[in-house]
């Protein structure tokens, strides 16, 4: 029977590649006392917080040199982890010279300039061998799209990202064939390499037109034992930052990041990003308090195509962006991933039974989904 330690082998093993000796770190996070979670996503946190420890425990007494941190969960995706996890990850060497240089609490609240993060990476290059060389980020709100995570991977670090991860996840979605979705993923990767242009629409109304000139998307295949590599688990996507100012057309979004809205919302997007949001179901306050808090939380962040076979859950963003034939837009930050936006929020919303179209250069066109089917 397959069972929980069979996952953490395949976890350390396959995807993270993990050799003894190796200095490993777990982080995950606790609910805040100004949250307020459902008695469901209670439970899943709970969950979450008692795997990370259990994985930490199964990396430690099968390769030793292991670190476990947990932490209140920052105030959204995207936001960057506190202090102590930076030491955590980099060693105090590395985060009291980032301080003793004003640089930490710029990178913290990013807002770090174009110097300060050209010294903070001279300082992390510098005590590289101090930081974790393989982590897993177990904490229910996403490190993904942060400083924290790119210096780690600048520093060779090998980072697999699990937010909003359910442990019964590791029964199902991680139990894809990981070389065989490694593939399809590169191949679909190609296609979208060769656009200058993608147009998405679907049946509930959706019709988005993304610029990509000079943008390259990359794959999330699940393979993270390169130096330097990073991902999500489960994996199962391809994904790039669409040229800032390009997105046009209306989103409609008929789920939350772990919900199913009780009625659409439209989301009207010009030159970039989200100028009007039609509808009256409650998630639309929570957007609308994002895009208060900030305009840059309005920017078309991301497309993505999941490519995982095995990945089904719809109520869980982290699996659902996955699923096979399905797309997803974020909004929010996209400088981790090529694009020109730094913020704290970064949100994906998932789309199903989409057309996607690659747009060439020379006006020729390459159906690469068909009503969520993938052609070729």
């Amino acid at each position: 029977m397959y069972s929980l330690a069979n996952a953490f082998q395949s976890l350390f093993e396959v995807n993270m590649g993990v050799k003894p000796g190796e200095k490993i770190l777990v982080f995950s996070d606790t609910v805040r006392p100004d949250e307020n979670p459902t008695p469901s996503e209670s439970d899943r946190r709970r969950r979450l917080l008692d795997v990370a420890r259990e994985a930490s425990s199964y990396a430690e007494t099968v390769f030793g040199n292991c670190r476990f941190i947990s932490f209140a969960a920052t105030a959204a995706s995207g936001a960057e982890p506190p202090e102590l996890l930076w030491r955590g990850a980099f060693g105090d060497f590395v985060v009291d010279a980032l301080i003793m240089e004003s640089i930490l609490p710029a990178l913290l609240v990013k807002q770090a300039t174009a110097e300060q993060l050209a010294r903070a990476e001279e300082i992390v290059l510098a005590g590289g061998n101090d930081a974790a060389k393989v982590v897993i980020a177990l904490s229910n709100n996403s490190t993904s799209h942060t400083r924290f995570r790119s210096l780690l991977n600048q520093a060779g670090c090998r980072f697999a990202s699990l937010p909003h991860f359910d442990p019964e996840m590791f029964f199902t979605s991680m139990r894809v064939d990981w070389h065989l979705l490694s593939e399809r993923t590169k191949l679909l990767a190609e296609r979208i390499n060769r656009a200058e242009e993608i147009r998405v629409e679907s049946g509930n109304g959706t019709r988005m037109l993304f610029g990509k000139r000079g943008r390259t998307a990359a794959g999330d295949d699940g393979l993270l034992t390169a130096p330097g590599s990073f991902g999500n688990l489960p994996a199962g996507e391809v994904y790039l930052a669409p040229v800032e100012g390009t997105s046009e057309g209306v989103m409609v979004l008929e789920h939350a990041p772990m919900r199913k809205l009780s009625s659409p919302l439209h989301l009207v997007v010009r030159d970039g990003r989200v100028v009007e949001i039609l509808g009256d179901e409650p998630f639309r306050a929570v957007l609308e308090e994002k895009f208060s808090q900030s305009p840059l939380n309005r920017n078309i962040a991301e497309l993505g195509i999941g490519t995982n076979d095995r990945a089904s859950r719809p109520d869980n963003i982290l699996e659902a962006e996955k699923i096979l034939g399905t797309i997803h837009i974020a909004l929010g930050d996209n400088s981790s991933f090529g694009g020109m936006v730094s913020t704290p929020f970064h949100e994906d919303y998932v789309f199903y039974g989409p057309t996607v179209t690659a747009i060439l250069a020379d006006g020729a066109t390459d159906i690469l989904l068909d009503e969520g089917k993938l052609i070729g």
